[in-house]
């Protein structure tokens, strides 16, 4: 690519860190957890949310189990002050969820963020100014002193109106453009606003650090962090929060890289959804805590409720590769992969194992709503026989021979592939009954009957080039006999090579299912299948199905 010359590495290196993340190998327990939903989510939006909707999805985020949720900037609209009052005069904040809210370090913004709050019962109160060097230099052309003097004065501003206004009030601090700062002097910075909020262990603060733009690698983002972990005062009384967008595509990393760095606190979006590339999502964050069987503390078991209100009150779409959220992440196509989630489930199933390890499938897709038959094995020209099978057996009870997966799989998936779309398993249920099963041309059973002479000896009665006929044979038994009696009749070479059966459980146990397999004099194999209520029935269907089979291949082959 041409002008690379124009870039250059814009991140500050931390001063040395022993790196003591680096030597652990998962997050091991859940942060505490903000969502910014409704307000980087919101102001991300085309068109943003009105009342009715924020106040759905706030709603929506206490049912999750939020216990912080920013809600907006109440000083810069009608309706982000509304929205706040709404919540607070309406009682529709429990008592263990608090509402954060943003504001510059300006007096008159700060003032009209504790007249929206008055009277909250908890209420966090979230002041940031911008401190990197591209900010000082070209935005406010201000010295270090002056953009930490902002910093300063904005905190004992919310020290002091905190005391004028009714209600319980936290404060937070953002040096906003963190990764864009000198990690000295955001230090600096941050640790004269602790000076000036002394907090303590009735009082916590929470200094968050945010990727406003991502810079770097995540694993410079998390020697950043140690590096502020290590060194901000009162250490014990703060609560370091990572705020990651996702500029870079390594979001996700950053926060986990982050919080093994030392960080307590999380805020991100569901979905992910923020201004240009987006926060961190979080529901990517909790679910690879859950897959590592570490209880995220946010409730996830129904993802696609989840993602039906988002999509509704934002107008905007989630991918269908997304983490988790999407609706094919845990579908299989590829035949080899459905195969081994099938053999996988039914492993699972025999040794009755509590341990979730089937392949492909980092974790139970039942476990956040996902259904197995619609959401996982996915059929189409290049999916295999396994999953066509495992489609058939768990959603329609037939639990088809091996040899005749095979069959089944090719004539579906060239079904798919003349159509050039996916078949739904209804699609898939059809076409087995299209070519399988109770085949009734060009030989359709009437009736048959069985008596005890020479071994059985089966009289079998079915209508076969527009006529009625009555073919009889003997055989080492009944589906024996009456193979004889067709092959005889028709002239056919042909002999039963499979043959197995099973109660039909779904729709009807009371039926019987059956499936034969016959080789012809060329070795070429024909598939049947029958269903009845006797079983002798059935079997017989399945013959007949099989020969009807192989009789209408030699037709098209003549």
């Amino acid at each position: 690519m041409k002008n690379t010359e124009k870039y250059t590495r814009q991140f500050f290196e931390a001063p040395k860190t022993e790196m003591k993340w680096t030597k652990k190998s998962y997050v091991d327990k859940a942060p505490q957890w903000c969502s910014v939903d409704l307000r980087d989510g919101n102001q991300a939006l085309i068109v943003p949310m009105s009342l009715d909707e924020k106040l759905e999805f706030f709603k929506k985020l206490v049912d999750i189990g939020f216990k912080e949720i920013e809600i907006g900037f109440p000083a810069a609209s009608e309706t982000e002050y509304d929205f706040c009052r709404a919540l607070i005069e309406q009682d529709l904040i429990p008592d263990d969820v608090a509402i954060q809210v943003l504001t510059q370090s300006r007096e008159h913004i700060i003032e009209k963020t504790f007249e929206a709050l008055k009277g909250c019962k908890n209420a966090i109160v979230h002041l940031y100014n911008s401190t990197s060097l591209a900010q000082r230099e070209q935005v406010f052309r201000k010295n270090k002193e002056e953009i930490k003097e902002i910093a300063v004065s904005g905190a004992k501003l919310c020290k002091e109106y905190r005391e004028k206004y009714e209600g319980n009030f936290r404060f937070e601090y953002s040096p906003e453009s963190f990764t864009g700062t000198e990690p000295e002097y955001a230090l600096e910075v941050c640790n004269a606003v602790l000076d000036v909020w002394k907090p303590t262990p009735d009082d916590k603060v929470i200094i968050n650090l945010p990727v406003t733009v991502q810079l770097s690698m995540p694993h410079v983002y998390a020697n950043q962090i140690e590096y502020m972990c290590d060194n901000l005062k009162y250490r014990e009384n703060v609560i370091v929060s990572l705020h990651p967008h996702n500029d870079r595509g390594c979001a996700v990393a950053d926060t986990e890289m982050g919080l093994l760095a030392g960080a307590d606190r999380v805020e991100g979006t569901l979905f992910g959804n923020g201004e240009r590339t987006g926060n961190v999502d979080i529901i990517v964050l909790a679910m690879n805590m859950y897959s590592q069987g570490v209880d995220p503390k946010l409730d996830f078991s129904d993802i696609p409720d989840i993602a039906e209100m988002y999509s509704r009150v934002t107008r905007m779409n989630i991918y269908e590769r997304q983490p988790y959220s999407g609706q094919l992440v845990f579908a299989a196509f590829s035949g080899s992969h459905q195969d081994a989630i099938a053999k996988g489930m039914k492993w699972r199933q025999e040794k009755n194992s509590p341990i979730w390890n089937v392949p492909y499938l980092p974790i139970d897709p039942a476990d956040i709503g996902r259904e197995y038959s619609a959401d996982v094995i996915r059929i189409n020209s290049q999916s295999g026989k396994g999953g066509i099978g495992y489609i058939l057996e768990t959603r329609f009870g037939y639990n088809l021979p091996k040899k005749m997966r095979e069959k089944v799989g090719y004539m579906v998936k060239s079904v798919s592939d003349h159509a050039h779309k996916e078949l739904l398993p209804d699609e898939v249920y059809t076409v087995f009954k299209q070519y399988f099963v109770d085949i009734t041309t060009p030989i359709q059973l009437q009736e048959t009957h069985f008596v005890q002479r020479n071994g059985i000896e089966a009289s079998v009665v079915f209508d076969y080039d527009g006529r009625r006929v009555t073919a009889s044979d003997t055989g080492n038994g009944r589906l024996d006999a009456v193979s004889n009696a067709i092959r005889s009749y028709t002239g056919s070479d042909f002999n039963i090579s499979t043959y197995t059966e099973h109660a039909l459980e779904v729709g009807s146990a009371s039926k019987a299912v059956s499936y034969v397999e016959i080789v012809d004099g060329s070795g070429n194999s024909f598939w049947g299948t029958g269903i009845d209520n006797d079983i002798i029935t059935s079997s017989v269907k399945a013959l007949i199905s099989a020969v009807n089979n192989m009789l209408k291949e030699k037709v098209q082959n003549k």
